[in-house]
């Protein structure tokens, strides 16, 4: 029978593994909620932004073991700005050439970046190959602390919280404490204004893009510290992302880490004790009630109109 000590143990390693899983999720979501909140565009290939964060990193793995193994020690976190880069270039050019013409037509949007996810996914197969891949982490992020018999936390789950909770604050001091943060919030909320305060919203449009691909392209680095990488991995989480970001409310970053949380939380919870399917049907449906009794989402952004 198991004692109330061991179910403390289990939700404590459950919450943690949840966390790991908010991090890689909220990472997603803030460039999305950037993207959507204030562009309108739904994105459906920002999933595989996450991939070429992934596979830089994993790339950047293999030459440090087989070229450069002075960087074996050092790779990850010159990973996490190369992805960054990489990923944000990838996005402004996309968004030069495709994004820009199809602004005020979410649905065409949404064909156009779900077929260009697919053009993506097969490019990674032609590339990488079918089968998945990992990173090899350097020893600092290997092993694992034990505050208490039974409880044992991931030293990568670790950093990868520390990396999260860094960009996050950089994300909001970046929108609420300098003037590009403001002109992003103007262009938000009311486009024609902006525009007639003399704010260069099409200027504006491109950086918040390739921002948001950049954090995507971050959230794939961290991804290979939990998970080994594919084709089609950064598709895997396009669905919960775009249920971040709505249930949280488009334009709110407070409430894309709040439902980021709470989403992440309930589906690691409940997983342990019932089935993947059955977690994700209870979270799901928990999303459900909550938007019919409060469609604007959890943190709606009050606007004059």
């Amino acid at each position: 029978m198991t004692s109330i000590s061991d179910l403390f143990s289990i939700f404590v390693m459950q919450g943690f593994n949840g966390l790991s899983a908010f991090c890689v999720l909220l990472l997603m979501a803030l460039g999305l909620a950037i993207i959507f909140g204030q562009m309108g565009v739904i994105n459906m290939a920002h999933g595989e932004f996450l991939t070429i964060g992934a596979y830089t990193t994993y790339l950047l793995s293999e030459v440090s073991q087989r070229w450069a193994p002075w960087m074996a020690k050092s790779y990850f976190l010159v990973s996490i700005a190369v992805s960054f880069v990489i990923a944000a270039l990838v996005g402004l050019i996309i968004e030069q050439v495709m994004i820009s013409r199809l602004y005020k037509r979410p649905l065409d949007t949404l064909l156009a970046t779900w077929g260009l996810s697919l053009c993506m996914q097969q490019m990674f197969r032609s590339i990488f190959g079918p089968k998945e891949v990992s990173a090899t982490l350097p020893d600092w992020l290997m092993g694992s602390l034990q505050p208490k018999a039974g409880i044992d936390i991931p030293i990568n789950g670790l950093v990868v919280m520390a990396l999260t909770a860094f960009l996050t604050g950089i994300v909001f001091l970046g929108l609420y404490r300098s003037r590009i943060g403001v002109q992003v919030r103007a262009t938000m909320q009311n486009r024609t204004m902006a525009n007639a305060c003399g704010i260069d919203t099409r200027k504006v449009d491109r950086m918040t893009f390739a921002v948001g691909c950049g954090l995507a392209g971050v959230a794939g680095a961290a991804f290979t510290t939990i998970g080994s990488t594919g084709p089609t991995s950064g598709s895997m989480y396009i669905v919960d992302t775009f249920l971040v970001v709505v249930f949280g409310g488009a334009q709110s970053l407070v409430g894309t880490i709040a439902s980021a949380f709470g989403i992440a939380q309930t589906q690691a919870t409940t997983e342990f004790f019932l089935t993947g399917s059955t977690a994700k049907v209870i979270t799901l449906c928990s999303v459900i009630v909550i938007l019919m009794l409060r469609p604007q989402g959890l943190f709606a952004t009050k606007v004059r109109r």
